[in-house]
């Protein structure tokens, strides 16, 4: 498992991190912010609350929810400290930096105080994690009685890919593996957590459709900069890109949103 977390860590500290930015934006998660519009929205979000953003990359998360929620308070935790200092200049880029601070952290043991949130939010970053499980126990922890887990994840569709399917796409992108929705349920209701929505937003296969469209055109130039001209290097990501859209339209991949509450 600490394998892993260094992957993941070189990821986002090193260009492959830039490169997902790139074709993603600064809210690298399917959709951007009209994902995160519909999260905020079934999850009831509304101003003055205080959030945990669990695997908070740069905190974009959070800045959105400050700049057009009214957020009160957040803290972001993230184990990749590049990603946090980038955080920290883009929060004072935005006006936002007396309301938002990082932790260096597990995700899954974040050391904060218990009952301390009225929101546990993720988008897109929980798939990282291998004990995701412990991870959603986690959020229900440093959730304030009647506080809301929201989160988008990337999981496996209603047909999981064949064993080979499957192994390829998680290498590609460094996972260890996925909850199903059902998983994600299961685990809400295991922490104490009531279930309100777990869904797959429909999102996926148009954004893994319109990412491709954009690197292999518009911003292929762009790409080439940051993995330095390596053009087979380029075609073998897009190779990747071409898989998942592939599993995505056969069923096997989702985005899934979850929104659950404690009693």
């Amino acid at each position: 498992m600490n394998d892993i977390r260094t992957a993941v860590r070189n990821v986002y500290a090193g260009a492959e991190g830039r490169l997902w930015e790139l074709i993603m934006g600064e809210q690298i998660h399917i959709d951007g912010f009209a994902s995160s519009m519909a999260l905020a929205s079934r999850a009831g979000v509304k101003p003055g609350l205080s959030a945990i953003d669990l695997c908070c990359c740069s905190g974009a998360g959070l800045r959105f929810l400050a700049k057009l929620h009214g957020l009160g308070s957040g803290i972001g935790v993230d184990m990749t400290p590049a990603e946090l200092a980038l955080g920290e200049t883009r929060n004072r880029r935005d006006g936002v930096a007396e309301r938002i601070r990082f932790v260096n952290a597990d995700a899954t043991a974040t050391g904060l105080p218990a009952a301390s949130a009225d929101l546990a939010w993720g988008e897109d970053a929980w798939c990282y994690v291998p004990e995701r499980a412990a991870l959603v126990a986690e959020a229900a922890r440093l959730l304030k009685p009647g506080g809301t887990l929201a989160c988008t994840d990337w999981c496996w569709g209603a047909r999981k890919p064949a064993k080979a399917e499957a192994e390829r796409f998680l290498a590609f992108m460094k996972f260890p593996e996925l909850f199903a929705a059902g998983d994600y349920a299961t685990a809400c209701q295991a922490a104490g957590l009531r279930v309100e929505v777990c869904e797959d937003t429909g999102r996926f296969a148009p954004a893994i459709e319109r990412y491709l469209a954009d690197v292999t055109t518009q911003r292929t130039w762009d790409a080439l900069v940051i993995i330095g001209f390596d053009q087979a290097k380029a075609a073998a990501i897009v190779g990747e890109m071409q898989h998942a859209l592939a599993l995505a339209k056969a069923g096997g991949l989702a985005q899934v949103m979850v929104v659950a509450r404690k009693a």
